[in-house]
């Protein structure tokens, strides 16, 4: 006798009434563990449901353009009973009322609730193919709401992902090393149950040993689409993919999957659905024409770029490796993806600080006194924002296909962080409704959560303007990386006494360099001078920033 499980919405967060966007299976389908079921889409990304074992589709209970919640029913999974009908016996209590129609509810208890209990990864943001560097509970693990589950490090920070439920953990299926994405299954917890219910909840664990565990870890991208999907030839080479687009792709988790096996890049694929969103078929597509181009780029994608020199040191003497830490192998390609995609351009510039740098020594004292450390850096950061209300152009970024711009009407600032991890970018939200003391406190409270890797991802997200700040080492200017999908950034060098001419005489001024790089697809030269120039002059208003924000 076959059975049947309900297949519920996970743990969606803060979200509600989450739309349909895609459903993958149709009535009869079989599928397996971990396949999606369907598509859902909230305002940040897209999200699979996944099936939570094998079997056939029974019943769907949405279509596409329906809302739902955490716990919707939205199919029936149906399973065969050469897996479960020996330990029946064992279980009258759970025979006795399989004859009646609602056995589902009665005699599932323990799948429903595994279902619901599947712990997922939360909103990534605007991060996708996040590795998993630790595991941090095993199979028989009792644990807590809250217990963290495993460790996932993006290119900006690490961070544990809690339990939002309390119970045994009954699988795993994810290892270390392990690249995962929104809505992607890490464990399942078997709920705590009632006495009353604990004989059904503990016997399906036993009628369950097909249950994918393991095999899934190798089977990473589980999308049946990769079955049929074609490959590209071995001496085909595909551009370096595009990490900052691909992230902002309209696509779903099982999609992006797919795309990143078959080495396409989801930035040049131009999607059919629903508000552009690229699907299975529009990733075989751009294969395909890519292939009928025999092997170039296609669409207008270009060359490949030409490999550097592969070149043995060790024949020129004595060498040694030390390996790159986490964060610089991730960081690594975006940086270049920015480099490649981005025209830049900076403009060097020096701002007089002197009446500014002798007001912070006065009032560095009694901010100390208040806990607060008063740096430059705090000041720079106000008169940046005073500088983006002027230059609102500065704040915002490329639409995807390059046709218009995104005005942002939010003021979050970015900030390097010099961590021993390697650097790290934090952001101040709202740092247009923070007096210069705010500031102030929001650059040593990011500061330390960076260096003790205690980032929250809200913390390092939504940027609209990065500063680099250098000032405290050295230099005397340098050209920073735009951070893709921002348009402008602004490294700071040390300043230095210099003299300037006042028309009569030489006096000492204490100058700032600044350098502003800029991607030149949105800014022009003239556009850029004029936002150093004004930057200088509000950093000689030491009134205007020290004046309390509404």
């Amino acid at each position: 006798m076959s059975k049947q499980n309900n297949v519920s919405i996970p743990d969606l967060g803060d979200f509600s009434d989450v739309e349909v966007i895609e459903v993958l299976v149709a009535v009869g389908d079989s599928v397996s563990a971990e396949d999606g079921i369907i598509t859902l889409e909230t305002d940040k990304a897209t999200m699979d449901v996944p099936a939570p074992m094998d079997g056939t589709i029974a019943s769907l209970s949405v279509a596409v353009g329906d809302t739902v919640n955490s716990g919707d029913i939205i199919a029936v999974l149906e399973q065969g009973s050469d897996a479960h009908s020996a330990p029946a016996a064992d279980e009258p209590a759970t025979d006795t009322p399989s004859e009646d129609d609602g056995d589902t509810v009665i005699r599932q208890v323990d799948a429903v609730a595994t279902a619901d209990s599947a712990q997922t990864v939360p909103d990534l943001g605007d991060f996708s193919d996040v590795e998993v560097i630790d595991v941090l509970v095993n199979v028989g693990d009792v644990i807590a709401v809250d217990d963290g589950l495993v460790t996932l490090e993006t290119d900006k920070a690490t961070m544990d992902v809690p339990s939002t439920a309390a119970g045994t953990i009954t699988d795993v299926k994810v290892s270390v090393g392990d690249r995962v994405n929104i809505g992607d299954t890490l464990a399942i917890i078997a709920a705590t149950l009632t006495a009353d219910a604990a004989p059904v909840a503990t016997a399906p664990p036993a009628n369950e040993p097909d249950a994918p565990t393991a095999p899934h870890t190798e089977q990473a991208p589980v999308d049946p689409a990769t079955a049929t999907a074609p490959k590209p030839p071995t001496q085909i080479v595909e551009p370096t993919i595009d990490e900052a687009g691909f992230s902002t792709a309209h696509a779903s988790p099982s999609v992006r999957r797919l795309a990143r096996e078959l080495g396409v890049n989801l930035a040049r694929v131009k999607g059919t659905g629903r508000k552009g969103r690229i699907s299975a078929d529009d990733v075989k597509a751009w294969v395909k024409q890519t292939l009928a181009g025999h092997g170039s780029a296609g669409a207008g994608t270009g060359a490949p770029l030409p490999a550097t020199p592969v070149v043995d040191f060790g024949a020129f003497g004595p060498i040694r490796e030390e390996k790159l830490s986490r964060i610089q192998k991730i960081s690594g390609p975006r940086l270049q993806a920015s480099w490649i995609n981005l025209p830049h351009v900076t403009q060097h510039d020096l701002a007089d600080i002197t009446e500014l740098e002798a007001r912070r020594q006065l009032l560095k004292g009694p901010a100390k006194d208040k806990g607060i450390s008063l740096t430059p850096l705090a000041f720079i950061v106000r008169a940046v924002v005073r500088a983006l209300a002027e230059f609102p152009t500065f704040a915002s970024s490329l639409s995807a296909d390059g046709s218009a711009l995104v005005m942002k009407e939010y003021c979050h600032i970015g900030f390097a962080a010099d961590t021993p991890n390697g650097l790290m970018v934090p952001v101040i939200r709202d740092a247009d409704k923070l007096d210069v003391y705010e500031v102030a406190g929001e650059l040593a409270t990011l500061s330390k959560a960076a260096r003790e890797g205690k980032l929250k991802l809200d913390q390092m997200q939504g940027a609209v303007f990065t500063i680099s700040s250098l000032g405290g080492i050295g230099g005397t200017a340098f050209t920073p990386i735009v951070n893709a999908p921002e348009v402008a950034i602004l490294g700071v060098s040390r300043s230095s006494m210099q003299p300037v001419w006042n028309g009569e005489s030489f006096d000492p001024r204490l100058l700032l360099p600044l350098s502003l790089s800029y991607d030149h697809r949105v800014i022009d030269g003239a556009a850029a001078v004029r936002f150093t120039t004004r930057l200088g002059e509000l950093l000689g208003d030491v009134a205007g920033l020290l004046e309390a924000q509404p």
